[in-house]
């Protein structure tokens, strides 16, 4: 395995891990006003993801630096033509963090709904936005000869040379992307929580899982619409097909546990779902990392947007160090604060 390719391997797995971890934190919040009906109950919700939000979100901060450190021209490609979604990314993290700090700091309902709409709302709509980015990485981005872009909100609503970052394609991604981590937070909810949060959760997340499968058909029977190249990768290399293949019996395996009621093994099922769903992506792109909509060549690959050889051999040696550390921690945070919460009220801000 050639340098390049490793370091493919490796941001995507950072990313992936990114929307597992920080996915069920996504999650909560989308099915938040819904599973969580009085003040004691959404406390708790809170509760059960207060000490590992934080920490979850440092994946997509790594995975952005490490995305730099190996691949700049695609970098400042996306970060660039992106610029409107990420402005949006940004300000939604903000108020999601602002959301749960400030909550508790008066003890007033209307400032606690005004603060829990604002989480749920966010949650949503972050989820929606990492969503439709995907779509567009798949659909591809209108790349100019110098390898920059830039993408409105919207075009035509429909893929095409120019297309916007809303489209229906896109849409329809950010639709499952939201379905998905809204399972993924209500199967969380249900090992961390009792009585009728998990009652509820594991209602929701019943539910949820149908809608996920629709909205899954409905993609897949996109894409050849929308992205034929996608599966060329795959008729060159089946081995891949290892991937989707993971994907689908990690969808039924949890569906499988859930009608046992065996929740923690419903998170883990629906966690190998999302990184199956992501490694299908990624094997179906290799080895572009953003592809031309108007001219395929002039699409950004691993190879004509990587950091020098050397550089790539020296960040290996740093990022071994430090991924350690993070992989240490992150057990350490999930085995101290393992088991259901307990229903205990606290009235300042919870971090």
């Amino acid at each position: 395995m050639s340098i390049d390719v490793l370091w493919f391997v490796i941001v995507v797995m950072m990313f992936a891990v990114y929307a597992v971890l920080d996915g069920f934190n996504l999650g909560t919040g989308i099915i938040y006003l819904f599973v969580a009906r009085t003040d004691e109950e959404r406390q708790l919700v809170l509760k059960a993801i207060g000490p590992v939000w934080k920490g979850n979100e440092v994946w997509l901060v790594a995975g952005g630096g490490l995305l730099f450190l190996a691949f700049p021209r695609a970098f400042a490609a996306g970060f660039s033509g992106f610029y409107l979604a990420l402005n949006l990314v940004l300000w939604f993290l903000i108020m999601r963090g602002l959301s749960i700090a400030l909550r508790s700091h008066l003890h007033n309902p209307l400032w606690r709904a005004f603060w829990d709409t604002i989480f749920a709302a966010a949650s949503l709509l972050l989820a929606f936005v990492f969503g439709a980015v995907l779509g567009n990485i798949i659909r591809g981005v209108p790349l100019a000869p110098d390898g920059y872009f830039f993408a409105a909100l919207w075009t035509t609503f429909t893929p095409g040379p120019i297309p916007g970052i809303l489209d229906w394609f896109t849409v329809l991604v950010g639709a499952l992307a939201v379905a998905i981590l809204a399972v993924h937070g209500a199967n969380y909810l249900a090992i961390k929580t009792d009585a009728d949060v998990c009652s509820r959760a594991s209602r929701i997340a019943d539910a949820g899982a149908w809608a996920v499968i629709l909205l899954a058909i409905m993609t897949i029977s996109a894409l050849p619409f929308v992205q034929p190249a996608l599966w060329h990768r795959y008729d060159a290399h089946p081995v891949g097909y290892v991937l989707p293949l993971t994907a689908v019996t990690a969808l039924f395996t949890a569906q499988y546990f859930r009608l046992r009621r065996r929740d923690g093994a419903v998170f883990l099922s629906w966690s190998l779902f999302i990184l199956g769903i992501l490694g299908s992506v990624a094997w179906g792109l290799f080895p572009n990392l953003l592809i031309a909509t108007e001219d395929p060549t002039y699409s950004l690959t691993i190879y004509n947007s990587a950091a020098s050889s050397y550089g790539l051999r020296v960040g290996l040696v740093w990022f071994s160090l430090g991924i350690s550390l993070v992989i240490a921690y992150t057990i350490w945070a999930y085995m101290s604060f393992r088991g259901k919460v307990e229903r205990v009220l606290f009235e300042g801000p919870y971090e």
